[in-house]
């Protein structure tokens, strides 16, 4: 079943109207035709739709059954992931989607070999949130998460800190009961940041700048590379906040 994204204000009197580019994509890629059944998702609910026209530039779907499971973690996730060399980051941030971050900041630091001007990081983040929303589609995401354009060290940090809990994997921490204790703190509903170096790892002044807000944690003896780092967190922390959401809404206390 095909996902698709729309603004409150397209569900009207039992319809859901799709427009823009996702009419091409409807019609002439995909070739949805009459009857069949899609989902649609608003910033506030989500539908199960059947296709009943498709027009020259819009798509009427009625609406078969509102306000089914959004596929959404309680917690926000942020992903502040340190800009890798080469089309690294369009995999970080098409398999970060998948595993239900939130939103994926860029942030430049110290061992970053990319370096963008202004031009060519509006034109990248462009290009990054396209690939957001192709992965939210293929995941059955009820929201399309953002892809903010490249941060400094600093000014990630200062974002980080409106966030109940940060953590940071750090290839210098030892041992996985550290790991084990930060997840036991978290609980569904809080907003997580999680802080990936780039290719060269961060530098010794940004992990004295993260502060002491910000906990650092071991992903294993293992290095790993920093399009693998990011993905394994989101990984392990998809697993026990979806697992304490369970247990929450089962009534099963900890």
């Amino acid at each position: 079943m095909y996902q698709f994204f729309v603004e409150d204000g397209a569900v009207s009197e039992g319809f859901v109207y799709i427009s823009g580019s996702d009419v091409h994509y409807i019609r002439d890629v995909i070739r949805l035709r009459a009857g069949e059944t899609v989902r649609v998702s608003t910033a506030s609910a989500n539908y199960l739709c059947v296709v009943e026209e498709i027009g020259a530039d819009f798509v009427r779907a009625a609406i078969a059954k509102r306000g089914i499971a959004g596929t959404e973690l309680k917690s926000r996730i942020v992903l502040f992931q340190g800009l890798p060399k080469g089309d690294k980051m369009e995999l970080v941030i098409q398999k970060a989607v998948e595993l239900g971050a939130a939103e994926i900041v860029p942030v430049a630091m110290k061992h970053c070999v990319v370096k963008l001007d202004e031009k060519k990081a509006a034109v990248r983040t462009a290009r990054w949130q396209s690939i957001a929303e192709s992965a939210a589609r293929q995941a059955k995401r009820s929201v399309i998460p953002g892809v903010s354009l490249p941060l400094s060290f600093a000014e990630a940090v200062g974002y980080a800190k409106t966030l109940d809990v940060v953590l940071l994997p750090y290839e210098n921490e030892s041992g996985m009961q550290g790991t084990k204790r930060a997840l036991e703190q978290l609980r569904p509903g809080q907003s997580i940041g999680l802080f990936i170096g780039p290719e060269g790892g961060f530098a010794p002044e940004e992990i004295a700048a993260a502060g002491e807000g910000v906990q650092r944690i071991s992903l294993g003896r293992r290095i790993l590379r920093t399009e693998t780092a990011g993905l394994a967190a989101l990984s392990i922390l998809m697993y026990y906040l979806e697992l304490e959401e369970e247990r929450e809404d089962a009534g099963i206390s900890r």
